[in-house]
């Protein structure tokens, strides 16, 4: 028989948006229910990236969720980035008053935030996938549980959170949606192994393509280099991979790096992805339901944690008072953010991968670019300003 369930916020997605709104509006009081289509396992185990903002890391220990990552967590104080035989340090404290990023996975973020959902003995309602959206003026969401049962949670207002795939911005009718986009030319094939780090995130551009160094632990490395859309994981076992990162790197890096099987490989083709407005009736988007960037400039996770920052605003606003100042201006604020995040990363892409239709003209464009990196802190503060992460609007 199917149930009918009455919250004031439904949303849909238990990734990192879906949970942190979540523990947001249960700080406030407010009631709510979330779905995810997935298992707890499969959700706990996704390996994403996991470079967070200085606002994003203080924002998670102010509401509770961050101890684990204090203890840790590694705090970086800045980035390397490689041109051939010239090198930038971007320094965060130095060009940006103190701040720092922290190297702690995605799914321990998520970790985190469902332990602190359950253990407050509110649910999340996991293997319960949503099928259809009504975000008019009585909101609902149909759903169907792991024994193909259909059941539906009525709320005042609905958290699309459940990323690119999902169901909440397909409900927006395409005459109301715009969207905005850029597919590149290429992808990162990328590998964790259980070795020692180079140390610091180092971005290197070399004439045979993009490669990275970065990690997840004192003991966890993960690597990428460029790839060609057609590359099969097949094609590049272990030590070839190995080599040709080694060959991406100035010689004083590519000894550092140290070998040894791969316990995960994959491939992600980059692209940029905005859809507009973040709005339709009761519905708000909120993720990657609403935007993707490209991994250069380590935005996705910390993008959905903003989102979901002003959204929780916004509702806790309308649920204590009833001010919707903040709900009206959602998406617009929430958009600002999205597009420095998509031009920082558009940009850092650009300069640090090697596109098809890069001639000698556009390779020198480039190296003048980077040498200004290196002669201007003006320059350099920009970068870092923007990796460490911008303010949240008032």
């Amino acid at each position: 028989m199917s149930e009918t369930i009455r919250t004031q916020v439904a949303i849909i997605g238990a990734g990192p948006a879906g949970l942190m709104l979540a523990h947001l509006l249960q700080r406030s009081g407010i009631e709510l229910v979330i779905l995810e289509s997935r298992s707890r396992d499969y959700v706990e185990s996704r390996v994403r990236a996991g470079v967070l903002e200085h606002g994003t890391s203080e924002l998670l220990r102010e509401t509770g969720v961050g101890e684990r990552m204090r203890r840790e967590g590694l705090v970086h104080r800045g980035i390397a980035l490689r041109f051939n035989d010239r090198s930038v340090r971007i320094d965060f404290p130095d060009l940006t008053d103190g701040k720092t990023v922290t190297v702690y996975g995605q799914q321990e973020v998520v970790k985190d935030l469902i332990a602190a959902r359950l253990a407050t003995g509110a649910p999340i309602l996991f293997e319960c996938a949503a099928v259809a959206i009504d975000a008019g003026d009585e909101p609902s969401v149909r759903y169907r549980d792991a024994g193909g049962a259909e059941h539906v949670v009525r709320a005042d207002f609905i958290g699309g959170c459940d990323g690119f795939h999902g169901v909440s911005r397909h409900s927006i009718p395409k005459e109301t949606l715009k969207i905005f986009e850029r597919a590149y030319p290429f992808g990162w094939l990328g590998i964790m192994s259980e070795t020692p780090p180079v140390g610091d995130v180092i971005y290197a551009r070399h004439e045979r393509g993009f490669a990275l160094a970065s990690l997840r632990n004192p003991n966890l490395s993960r690597y990428y280099i460029q790839c060609g859309l057609d590359t099969e994981i097949a094609d590049w076992p272990d030590d070839r991979f190995w080599d040709e990162l080694k060959r991406r790197f100035p010689d004083d890096i590519g000894r550092k790096i140290v070998t040894g099987p791969s316990i995960e490989k994959s491939i992600a083709p980059l692209r940029s992805f905005v859809a507009e407005p973040l709005r339709y009736g009761r519905l708000f988007l909120a993720g990657d339901a609403a935007h993707i960037v490209p991994p250069t400039g380590a935005k996705g996770l910390n993008l959905a944690i903003s989102d979901v920052f002003y959204l929780q605003r916004a509702l806790a606003a309308h649920f204590a008072n009833g001010d919707d100042r903040y709900l009206e201006r959602y998406s617009d604020m929430a958009l600002r953010r999205v597009w420095a995040a998509e031009r920082f990363s558009w940009w850092l892409t650009k300069l640090l991968h090697v596109f098809p239709d890069d001639d000698a003209f556009e390779t020198r464009i480039k190296l003048s670019e980077f040498d200004h990196l290196h002669r201007s802190k003006h320059a350099r503060a920009m970068v870092a300003e923007q990796y460490a992460g911008l303010p949240f609007e008032d």
